[in-house]
This record gives C-alpha cells, structure tokens and sequence, in this order.
C-alpha cells in the first residue's frame, strides 16, 4: 500500500509558497512516512547589511527495542536577486523527514 500528499500552498501576493509532500508506503514489513517541506519567502529590501545565516541541522535516531529508525535533515538560507532594478532577498527553508518502523506480521495479513 502507497499513500501520496502533495500540497502546493501560495499567497495572493505571490511572496511565499509552500510546497509539502507526504508518502506512507508499507513494503516487506516496514512502514515508510516521508516528509519533505520546501518553504521561500521574497522581500524587498532597501540595504545588503542584512545577512541570512545558513544553517544545516541533520538528525539520524535508531531505536531497536521500539524497532524504529529516523533520519531529519534541514537547510535554512537566503540568496539576493535583483529584478527591474530592485533588490529582493529570497529566504528559504527545505526539510525531510523519513521515519521508517517495523510493522507487525498481523497487520501485513490485512492489507493483503
């Protein structure tokens, strides 16, 4: 069994947009949920002082008495771009997030 999510958010003035994906697959006896967000924001600005610091923060969890194993990765920036003569910042936030556990063998009968 696969279920798929797609969702693919924007505002009215165009400035932010959020696009997230869901995934739930089971396959020989292991649930996969997979996350995955991509976030941007645009805004003018007036001055390049202001500095988006880039971060990356990566977490990897195995826990085998609760038969369950996580892996989250998230990337944070900023990038300029200049259009008709003005300055934009473009903020942008991507994350995944996989969390695979065990399924037990009655529930595998089930779906069948």
């Amino acid at each position: 069994m696969r279920e798929l999510v797609f969702k693919n958010l924007t505002s009215d003035d165009r400035r932010k947009k959020i696009i997230a994906t869901s995934e739930v697959a089971d396959r020989e006896g292991v649930r996969s949920f997979i996350r995955r967000h991509f976030i941007y924001m645009v805004r003018e600005v007036r001055d390049t002082n202001e500095r988006i610091q880039p971060s990356v923060q990566i977490l990897k969890e195995h826990n085998s008495r609760k038969q369950l194993e996580r892996f989250f990765c998230r990337i944070k920036s900023g990038v300029y771009a200049t259009h008709k003569g003005k300055l934009y910042l473009i903020v942008f936030v991507h994350s995944l997030n996989i969390t695979l556990t065990a399924v037990s063998s009655d529930l595998i009968k089930y779906s069948e």
